[in-house]
């Protein structure tokens, strides 16, 4: 699991390409959201250490939340090779993300 989030990010286009189980995850550090998620985030990855994580800096300008139409931090994106199949947005629980998660694993 990463642990900050990158202030560069791949194209959607290297997303979209993408093989297997992966989570894009949309923040900033400075983000209250985003703190408060993060032992929720990191106790549903205790349980797959093997999907994809790529944590991103958001923001006006971002290519990447916006091809997602990311309005609110944080937003887990849940791909499988390379197409959403589940989004959470604001986790407010563990059982939010493990469910999700299912969905990739």
């Amino acid at each position: 699991m990463e642990t900050s989030y990158a202030t560069s990010a791949p194209s959607r286009e290297e997303v979209d390409a993408l093989a297997g189980a992966t989570v894009l995850e949309f923040g900033t550090g400075w983000c209250g959201w985003c703190r408060a998620a993060q032992p929720l985030i990191a106790g549903a990855f205790a349980s797959h250490p093997d999907v994809r994580h790529i944590k991103v800096e958001d923001g006006p300008g971002r290519p990447l939340g916006r091809s997602f139409r990311v309005k609110l931090w944080p937003t887990l994106i849940f791909l499988k090779d390379g197409q959403e199949v589940a989004r959470v947005t604001r986790p407010g629980n563990l059982d939010e993300v493990r469910e999700a998660f299912a969905k990739v694993a």
